[in-house]
């Protein structure tokens, strides 16, 4: 069976993620013992209080929330998001059958800023790929698509849990540390996940916009709107141009905007999100 470049693409960005996520744990969190959620966190307290392996756990316990993933949101999130649970796994042992392994930093507050901005660029990155690496993050999909909250919020929400589970376990001093990480990565995941996401919304005014609509086209690449409109001075037909293009698109357009009609006026929006024809597919979603 063929694989389309888009899957290897998907894919290797799904590995990358993973791979962040991986050094964020290994170098910045498990050294400190730093719990900031997850099931890998709550791993940590079943293994202190009854001696089960953190592994053996972990399986379980993505096992039975892979499931309601295939239920509840469809087999192409349960695929990927098994690739990236395992693949998690993987790279952890790798790193520490082959690598050394110890704490970039032994203060306690650093670890937990760092590794927490690690990871949350890593979990971005597989959340962007319409995955998860399992655990906490699986409920916060679910969460995410039924009730329409924020990813990053509502695995806030599942991570506090592991957290107070922490609390009880491991003291309230590095309970604390732990929380402070599932905020910082709660913050960050949202705000990451928009970045790739987010475009700029154009409205162009020009007596050159036959012009600049076809750079548009030809040029960068992206499809416009024409409305017709009135001037409210004038009273003169005007033609609007509407269009949406990603930030690095949007430097070039205002670069040949200015090369065609440096007189053009135009509005400038962000847009969080934009589905269709070149943008997020809204079946996906």
């Amino acid at each position: 069976m063929k694989i389309s470049m888009k899957t290897l693409k998907e894919y290797g960005i799904i590995t990358l993620g993973v791979i962040l996520l991986a050094i964020s744990l290994e170098y910045f969190y498990y050294p400190n013992d730093i719990a900031a959620g997850g099931v890998s966190g709550l791993a940590l307290v079943i293994n202190k209080i009854t001696g089960i392996s953190q592994g053996m756990f972990m399986n379980v316990a993505n096992v039975i929330l892979f499931a309601l993933a295939f239920w509840l949101i469809g087999g192409s999130f349960g695929g990927r998001s098994i690739y990236a649970a395992f693949g998690l796994s993987i790279t952890i042992s790798l790193i520490e059958s082959f690598l050394p392994t110890f704490a970039l930093t032994e203060n306690m507050l650093l670890a937990t800023i760092f590794g927490s901005v690690v990871g949350a660029f890593g979990i971005a990155l597989v959340f962007s790929q319409n995955s998860s690496t399992g655990g906490t993050a699986i409920v916060a999909k679910i969460l995410n698509k039924y009730l329409h909250i924020e990813i990053g919020k509502s695995l806030l929400c599942a991570d506090c849990v592991v957290v107070v589970c922490a609390l009880l376990v491991f003291g309230v001093d590095k309970a604390l540390f732990g929380l402070i990480g599932v905020f910082i990565m709660g913050i960050l995941i949202d705000k990451i996940i928009e970045g790739f996401n987010s475009c700029k919304q154009l409205l162009i005014i020009s007596e050159k916009s036959e012009e600049i609509s076809q750079v548009i086209m030809k040029e960068i690449e992206r499809g416009c709107t024409k409305i017709e409109g009135t001037g409210g001075y004038s009273k003169e037909p005007v033609t609007i141009l509407y269009v949406v293009v990603n930030r690095r698109q949007f430097i070039s357009l205002k670069k040949k905007i200015k090369e065609i009609d440096p007189r053009a006026f135009i509005t400038v929006n962000d847009s969080k999100e934009v589905f269709g024809e070149g943008f997020l597919d809204l079946v996906e979603m």
